[in-house]
């Protein structure tokens, strides 16, 4: 993506004008990523206002960044805050949620004439708009997602457990190209099905079960999610009209997905729908969340969470319904908030599928 970095190093560079700082230190592994391309254990940057910008890592990572990002100076040392910070002058930000305070304290003893100040979430922001190679990349997973679903739903029947599900996708989603899962992915059955977070465990599979599968392939750094509910066997009329009440949850949700749309107004437009049926206390999340270089980032979709959602910014929708001791049932795709309507970028049907 020759160019990309560059142009997001700028507007970080406007960013840091805008605040009155000379300089940012950047020492968030994935922002790093994100402003210069290079994937590692052990980096930073120093992002200047005037757009220039210089790398750290260390020597096991050198041959990487000069192949990575050969227009960046970089500098190597296993100090990459302490060496980066010490090119800097003025007034420099830096990012206060993940510098730990004996970081912040080794830092200042180091430097001289120089006022560290706060930098906030900028990069975060910046990252919450998605060019359309990241989008190309956020596609790509989610087509993986949904063939690796497809390939396993012939393997789930009754007498299989919720382990041997959950790795059947994850080797799946391997097998179709994805660098490894995105997350750890979920598989709960019958009574499981009401922990919306459940750990894939031994129970097996039995006649009549929804079973939730919660996955999502990671391609190109970029995190694909989804969650689809299936029955196996004859499914209660019970489970069924949980299961037609998220479904339309669901739709509402992505409806209400435009630009300028209050996230909160959001969650609300699918959190109404199961309000009315009687099952508010049984939705106890937010309605979603942003995905890119990481599985959760900004924004945030709950009845408590402030901002607007704006064009090319990837979201997820899930509602769930989870009554305790008979099951649940999530949906959610990946889909790319656009000013002509949203582009859903997982396409398995959402119709109640009998296995």
């Amino acid at each position: 993506m020759p160019g990309i970095h560059e142009t997001r190093r700028a507007r970080l560079a406007e960013a840091v004008a805008g605040q009155g700082a000379d300089a940012a230190l950047i020492t968030r592994l994935v922002n790093v990523r994100y402003l210069s391309g290079l994937a590692s254990s052990n980096a930073a940057l120093l992002v200047r206002a005037d757009g220039t910008a210089v790398l750290g890592t260390d020597g096991r990572y050198a041959g990487t960044a000069a192949r990575v990002c050969p227009e960046l100076e970089c500098v190597i040392d296993r100090d990459t805050a302490g060496a980066l910070g010490g090119r800097a002058t003025g007034r420099l930000a830096f990012e206060a949620h993940d510098l730990t305070v004996e970081g912040h304290r080794s830092l200042a003893s180091e430097l001289e004439n120089v006022e560290l100040v706060p930098l906030g979430r900028a990069v975060e922001e910046l990252r919450m708009v998605k060019d359309e190679e990241e989008i190309a990349l956020l596609r790509e997973a989610c087509a993986i997602t949904d063939r690796a679903f497809d390939t396993v739903l012939p393997f789930i029947r009754p007498g299989r457990t919720e382990r041997e599900i959950a790795i059947a996708l994850e080797r799946s989603m391997v097998d179709l190209g994805a660098e490894r899962p995105a997350f750890s992915s979920i598989v709960a059955s019958g009574p499981n099905g009401a922990i919306p977070h459940h750990v894939p465990g031994t129970r097996a599979v039995e006649s009549g079960d929804f079973v939730t599968m919660d996955f999502g392939a990671l391609y190109g750094g970029y995190h694909a999610d989804m969650t689809r509910t299936v029955a196996v066997g004859p499914a209660s009329d019970a489970l069924r009209e949980i299961y037609d009440l998220v479904a339309a949850a669901q739709r509402a949700g992505v409806e209400a997905a435009c630009p300028e749309a209050a996230t909160k107004d959001v969650d609300a437009a699918a959190r109404d729908v199961i309000d009315a049926a009687g099952h508010a206390d049984e939705f106890p999340h937010g309605l979603g969340h942003g995905v890119g270089l990481e599985i959760h980032e900004a924004p945030l979709l709950g009845y408590d969470k402030t901002g607007k959602l704006t064009d090319r910014v990837p979201i997820t929708v899930e509602p769930g319904v989870y009554i305790a001791g008979r099951g649940g049932v999530r949906i959610e795709d990946t889909l790319v908030v656009r000013t002509d309507g949203v582009e859903l970028l997982t396409k398995t049907t959402k119709e109640l599928l009998v296995i």
